[in-house]
């Protein structure tokens, strides 16, 4: 079984193959993060740091991520897109995709779109120390500004992996750790159809949606997204927009309420 999908992976096109090994690992950690949630709502919420995976808004306000590691096939074709309707969104970055793409992450920056971090090197910071965690996350922000002319204040864990020293350490440089509630499950290969009707059907008021710079058919489903949002009378902003300042608390599910 297990050389059977070694094959299979071995097979596969690059860019799908690449996006699979990393969005596999962020749902496997989050669906564990969720589990492990749900089967103790009352003390996972008193004992366990989450970070931001949704935002309770009376508003109907909503935000479009898109994580940025590996290629770059499609930036300039989101950025059109998303410039078309006037709509600004967050994107993470690795600092090696900073280092590969500067005059990308200066078109984000340039058309209105925050960018913010996704570590250095897309390392899996559970088994970092915090000084570590610190040292990989300020050379990412150091690189982001030296392009874009801002420090990054908020923070992506790669792979949705994270524990309460990575919560901690992030929030501790003054930065917000954000998950997401909404997967398009883009890195799948999915159709623009099926993206579409995942992220129509699950989206709510106070949703952080998820997608990939570089998969294969997220430009294709993007523009209908948007179409339907601003149809359900959404109003889509970057994730500094969404979320809400302190004092706020989080539930068991990762969702930021204000008090």
């Amino acid at each position: 079984m297990l050389n059977k999908l070694t094959e299979e992976l071995r097979n596969m096109p690059k860019r799908r193959r690449r996006l699979m090994i990393a969005a596999s690992a962020a749902i496997l950690a989050g669906a564990i993060v969720l589990l492990m949630a749900g089967g103790g709502a009352v003390a996972a919420a008193g004992t366990k740091l989450l970070p931001i995976y949704s935002v309770e808004r009376d508003q109907k306000m909503v935000s479009l991520s898109f994580d940025a590691a590996w290629g770059n096939e499609d930036t300039q074709t989101l950025i059109d897109i998303l410039g078309k309707y006037d709509v600004k969104v967050t994107f993470f970055v690795v600092g090696a995709w900073v280092d590969k793409y500067p005059e990308s992450v200066k078109a984000l920056s340039d058309a209105g779109h925050e960018v913010m971090n996704h570590s250095n090197d897309h390392a899996h910071f559970n088994t970092l120390s915090a000084d570590e965690i610190a040292a990989n996350i300020n050379a990412c922000s150091d690189k982001i500004q030296a392009v874009t002319g801002v420090r990054p204040t908020l923070f992506r864990p790669p792979y949705g992996e994270y524990n309460d020293r990575v919560v901690a350490a992030v929030r501790g440089m003054g930065m917000e750790p954000i998950q997401w509630d909404v997967d398009s499950l883009d890195w799948k290969e999915l159709s623009a159809g099926e993206i579409y009707d995942r992220v129509t059907s699950k989206v709510r008021p106070g949703s952080i949606i998820l997608f990939h710079n570089a998969a294969l058919h997220t430009p294709e489903a993007l523009e209908d997204i948007i179409k339907y949002l601003l149809a359900q009378g959404y109003e889509i902003v970057p994730i500094s927009r969404l979320i809400l300042p302190e004092p706020y608390t989080i539930d068991h599910t990762g969702r930021q309420f204000p008090g």
